[in-house]
């Protein structure tokens, strides 16, 4: 009798304390309503487009027809059956391979020129000169790969490109570039680095703002150099932010930048071009096979996710981490 007493004073003060907690965060939702509210466009926008959308996911283990939608749609037999296919296609480990390459080697050339851009607007000290190199590296970030195409073309083009005729006037003979699979990856990563650089530097130069000015005085105090305050103030200052960006880049490893791709490559370079999207682009989509489009569409979201969770843990040992 007494432990029943007990169970019920127990109940009660539980649900008080939740109560009370409830009351707490409804109260502290009502006090910043007004960032909640500027919350709300971004939260829908992601349930909207980003989580909705998954339920579709389901198509990668039916034999998806249009006019039967999903529900209607005869479950695959077996059940791994577009896996399969995209398993035992002979491109598979050209896809792969290709994919891994062209995404490894954005990562690492393109981590480091946005930093060192930051680092050198950051220590400019003309500010319309700052305002002006600013202005033009992050312009091309708003070209669409269709106009870049134009213009490597006018740059890049083997009969009337300017590259090769100043080839042509030292004496060589001209390349051709855009179609040549010895080339063609730097020119993917060049092209891709030169598009983002500032860009990426809007970002660190706005991580570059939250560094603490006193450490900097007291650099100067104690005879520190620019270069030495840079060293050991700004790059410490802003890790955080390059841990989170690299992290959010291996997420999308096995995207390569499908956009960009598809509209520079040609047939004469899927050798080395040829990436995991363009080819479901050509073989699932164009075909109308959307199950083996959404199969492999979740292997790539499955190894993404490996990878982020994976190097989340891994910075958190070091003392960094998103989450």
């Amino acid at each position: 009798m007494k432990q029943q007493i007990l169970g019920g004073r127990n109940t009660r003060a539980g649900s008080r304390v939740r109560e009370s907690g409830l009351t707490e965060s409804v109260k502290r939702v009502w006090a910043f309503r007004a960032f909640y509210l500027m919350l709300l466009p971004g939260l829908l926008y992601f349930v909207i487009f980003r989580y909705f959308p998954m339920y579709g996911l389901v198509i990668a283990f039916k034999d998806f027809q249009i006019l039967d939608g999903i529900l209607g749609s005869n479950w695959a037999d077996p059940w791994y059956k577009h896996f399969q296919t995209f398993f035992q296609s002979p491109y598979f480990g050209q896809l792969m391979i290709n994919t891994f390459v062209i995404s490894l080697y954005k990562l690492v050339f393109g981590m480091a020129p946005p930093i060192v851009m930051a680092l050198l607007l950051n220590e400019c000290r003309l500010r319309w000169f700052r305002t002006i190199v600013q202005t033009v590296t992050y312009m091309p970030h708003f070209l669409s790969w269709v106009i870049i195409y134009g213009i490597l073309i006018a740059l890049l083009s083997q009969n009337s490109g300017i590259v090769n005729r100043w080839i042509e006037d030292s004496g060589g003979q001209s390349i051709g570039f855009m179609t040549s699979i010895d080339y063609f990856r730097s020119i993917l990563v060049i092209s891709e680095v030169w598009k983002d650089l500032g860009w990426g530097a809007v970002i660190y130069l706005a991580a570059m703002t939250s560094i603490d000015p006193t450490l900097y005085e007291a650099a100067r105090v104690d005879g520190a150099s620019r270069l030495r305050m840079m060293w050991h103030i700004t790059l410490p200052g802003i890790r955080n932010v390059i841990v989170m960006l690299l992290i959010l880049k291996l997420g999308h490893i096995m995207d390569a930048g499908f956009d960009q791709i598809y509209i520079l490559y040609n047939i004469q370079v899927y050798q080395v071009a040829d990436i995991i999207d363009t080819w479901v682009f050509r073989t699932g989509l164009q075909q109308l096979n959307f199950s083996l489009g959404a199969a492999v569409g979740l292997f790539k979201s499955l190894i993404g996710l490996v990878l982020v969770l994976g190097s989340n843990h891994l910075s958190k040992k070091w003392g960094e981490g998103v989450w």
